[in-house]
């Protein structure tokens, strides 16, 4: 390119017939043109790109600020206001993601090969992982078949829509936390090999349930981390979450339909007595 020729070598410029001053600025200009985007920003602009993609990193590190933004994600969780549940723990991952400028797919926010495909299969799964857990696996462990910390629910018609949308912002909260930023955050430590998923999967279905035993007790912690296996395990295997978020909100709302109508104890007991 002249530009660059006239920067590097101003003799080969001059002996090429480049010595004419009008020439000479011509070719100047056209340097200018050709410098990349970066070259050319503005002192405050690259200054404040340069802020910007240091703090990016600093976010995807396990250093101080990283550790402290995974802590303030993972205690905050979903958040009541007066009777409107926010998920705003998911709420602090994504803007996390895109202060970090991690790509959606390393947190599984990867569109469906089929919407609808996702969509019934994620129902179907849920509701019928939620008979078996009430039916089988809960009553296995020795637990109550009603569910004290959420029973005010049952026949409370002016409860019912602020409970759905909790289920809906469960499903959503819950999953983008536990599944898609916890393993993407703890795949950077371990890794991607099986053993390192195994070890994710365990990690984060600890936590879950650990998460859950302060307003559901022993049994709901341990429901929950059964729960955790199992979606976890799901997300492992596709790297994909909005299937597992649509399994995970139609499993709460078929505890919930349970509850609302009284069939608890009736689900419990079809195998066990």
């Amino acid at each position: 390119m002249p530009g660059v020729l006239l920067v590097l070598d101003p003799a080969a410029a001059y002996s090429s017939g480049a010595n004419d001053p009008d020439h000479i600025s011509e070719l100047m200009v056209k340097e200018s043109q050709t410098k990349l985007p970066e070259q050319v920003l503005r002192p405050d602009e690259s200054s404040a790109r340069t802020t910007g993609d240091r703090f990016a990193v600093e976010l995807r590190s396990f250093g101080p600020l990283g550790i402290l933004a995974i802590l303030f994600i993972l205690l905050t969780g979903n958040i009541s206001i007066g009777k409107v549940v926010l998920p705003l723990g998911a709420i602090l991952a994504l803007t996390w993601r895109h202060l970090s400028r991690t790509p959606w797919h390393e947190i599984g926010y990867i569109r469906p090969r089929s919407w609808i495909g996702a969509i019934v299969l994620g129902i179907v799964f849920g509701m019928a992982f939620k008979v078996v857990m009430k039916a089988i696996v809960m009553p296995l462990l020795g637990a109550d078949p009603v569910n004290h910390a959420y029973h005010y629910l049952a026949a409370n018609k002016a409860a019912l829509p602020g409970a759905i949308w909790m289920m809906f912002a469960a499903g959503f909260g819950e999953e983008t936390v536990y599944r898609g930023y916890m393993f993407e955050r703890l795949g950077k430590l371990f890794g991607t090999s099986a053993l390192a998923q195994t070890a994710i999967v365990l990690l984060t279905s600890l936590w879950f349930g650990v998460g859950h035993y302060a307003n559901q007790g022993f049994a709901g912690a341990e429901q929950a981390a059964i729960v955790g296996l199992v979606f976890g395990s799901t997300y492992a295997c596709t790297g994909r979450i909005f299937m597992v978020m649509c399994a995970h909100t139609a499993f709460d709302l078929t505890a919930l339909a349970m509850i609302y109508w009284n069939l608890e104890s009736r689900v419990a007991h079809l195998l066990f007595r």
